[in-house]
């Protein structure tokens, strides 16, 4: 005898909240609360009362008797956006990974701080594994090297400040310093190599890109051995970026 598969739960009340956003989305001059009532084919008065808490609740916006989207569904709207966003940006950085056959990081600078954002690998070309805190030794990878060369002289030294430069390997830049003369050496558009500074048998290269006014990089790492491929493999992640401009989520130059 074949086994039934239970009907889901399903929450009356939240349906009929869905089908009330999803009606006064399709008016952008707002509408009444008996248009949407027929529209939904909801009563008067459960319509009034979804209206009234969802407007509460900042969903929803009264104005002159029409009802609107409020700020709270423009956040999800939002939020929606953003994971869009960071979806292209994994698959721009895994089509760069298969084409050029490293790993590739994508991070920024934001609010005083490195963030990692993403990071495409595979088993066989494994990226850098974090074994100190990357927000904490900006000055010992070729990501927080390059996006410390794009900040002003005063915001490398509140975040040297903060984070000061110590010894991660044998090869760590000596000094703070020695940091701000090599970073302050950088041509605009020169790829920021690091060898072994922040992990040992472990060579990077950090490109400078702009994400609207905030400093963000592209990166990639190779083992020691393949250091020969660094450069060559920097390059044509540039050749890479341009010809998949448009694809891209967000405004990039180099």
């Amino acid at each position: 005898m074949a086994m039934q598969t239970a009907a889901p739960t399903l929450i009356g009340s939240v349906q009929r909240a869905l089908r009330l956003l999803e009606a006064v989305a399709s008016h952008a001059d707002g509408a009444p609360a008996k248009q949407l009532a027929r529209e939904t084919g909801l009563p008067l008065p459960t319509t009034y009362h979804l209206l009234r808490t969802l407007t509460h609740e900042g969903y929803l916006v009264r104005d002159k008797g029409a009802f609107y989207l409020g700020e709270a569904a423009a956040r999800l709207a939002g939020g929606g956006a953003v994971q869009n966003r960071r979806t292209k940006i994994e698959d721009s950085l895994a089509h760069w990974r298969d084409e050029i056959g490293v790993p590739v990081y994508f991070a920024l600078y934001r609010e005083g701080e490195i963030e990692l954002v993403s990071v495409a690998d595979t088993p066989n070309s494994p990226a850098v594994e974090e074994w100190a805190d990357f927000r904490e030794t900006g000055h010992a990878h070729a990501i927080g090297q390059c996006l410390l060369s794009q900040l002003d002289l005063r915001s490398r030294q509140d975040h040297l400040d903060r984070h000061p430069v110590e010894s991660i390997t044998p090869y760590t830049v000596r000094n703070r310093q020695v940091l701000l003369d090599r970073l302050a050496g950088l041509g605009r558009m020169e790829p920021l190599v690091e060898r072994q500074e922040y992990a040992l048998g472990t060579v990077c290269a950090a490109i400078p890109i702009t994400v609207g006014s905030t400093a963000a990089t592209l990166a990639i790492s190779l083992p020691l051995h393949q250091e020969e491929r660094l450069l060559p493999a920097v390059e044509r992640l540039r050749t890479e970026i341009g010809s998949l401009f448009s694809s891209l989520a967000f405004s990039i130059s180099i």
